[in-house]
């Protein structure tokens, strides 16, 4: 099944977060029970041959493969559905104008203008020329996810998740919780986010599309999944790796 048909299923997702490029870290990472892995462009390490690179390993393993791209650039949104991801978070989509045009990047015509010219096709098959309704099922399975991380994101949420292309929301509860707090804080467990967190999911629910969030550890995430959330990356590759070590030289410490 595509991640677009489980999250629409209502099932509740666990993903990776990727900011390393190294192939032999994510091959480790596809040996976990993760659904899904997000190869991080904005504040990661990840460039596009690293998507190309990992996208592959990831696609070979089962997993599903979520791309977030730079501020602005639905170029590079385009760019990694034809490498062969199933899902773009685009950060930063604070007005139905962002939306447009994400959505427009992310969408084959009449749907949006994405042009046709794939290095790997959609997992599940490629058909010769996009004919027999391939155009119209990619649409459909290809995930255009905008981040809402701003006052100015959240005061036009409801505008947001009504253009047509757009299949969902992902919150940056960090960076919400830095504007909500006009900067005193960056706390993305802050009890002062919960309500407009709970908001999001809900409206996000009601206009029929999708919600994610990133959890940072576990409580989060149960705090999250609690809210309505349901795709939910789970930290990130350095702090596996550093709690990792970490929980082995306490073991050795406590005994």
């Amino acid at each position: 099944m595509s991640l677009a048909s489980r999250l629409r299923a209502g099932e509740t997702i666990y993903s990776g977060w990727s900011n390393m490029t190294d192939t032999l870290a994510m091959e480790a990472l596809c040996r976990t029970q993760l659904s899904a892995v997000l190869l991080d462009m904005q504040h990661g390490a990840h460039d596009t041959a690293s998507i190309v690179a990992l996208t592959g390993i990831l696609r070979s393993a089962g997993k599903h493969t979520v791309v977030r791209v730079p501020v602005g650039r639905f170029d590079m949104a385009s760019r990694a559905l034809d490498i062969g991801v199933e899902a773009v978070v685009a950060p930063m989509i604070n007005t139905v104008e962002d939306a447009r045009r994400f959505a427009a990047a992310m969408k084959y015509p009449p749907l949006g203008e994405r042009s046709w010219g794939q290095l790997r096709g959609r997992p599940g098959g490629y058909v010769a020329g996009g004919s027999g309704g391939y155009l119209v099922q990619t649409n459909t399975e290809t995930l255009a996810l905008a981040m809402i991380e701003t006052r100015a994101a959240y005061e036009a949420l409801d505008e947001i998740l009504a253009v047509e292309g757009i299949d969902g929301v992902f919150v940056g509860p960090s960076d919400f919780s830095i504007a909500w707090s006009n900067g005193a804080e960056v706390d993305a467990g802050s009890d002062a986010i919960i309500e407009p967190l709970t908001e999001i999911a809900k409206r996000a629910k009601a206009a029929g599309k999708l919600a994610g969030i990133y959890a940072g550890n576990a409580a989060l995430a149960k705090r999250f999944t609690g809210l309505g959330f349901t795709y939910l990356p789970l930290a990130v590759d350095t702090i596996y790796l550093t709690e990792g070590v970490q929980s082995l030289l306490n073991a050795i410490e406590a005994h």
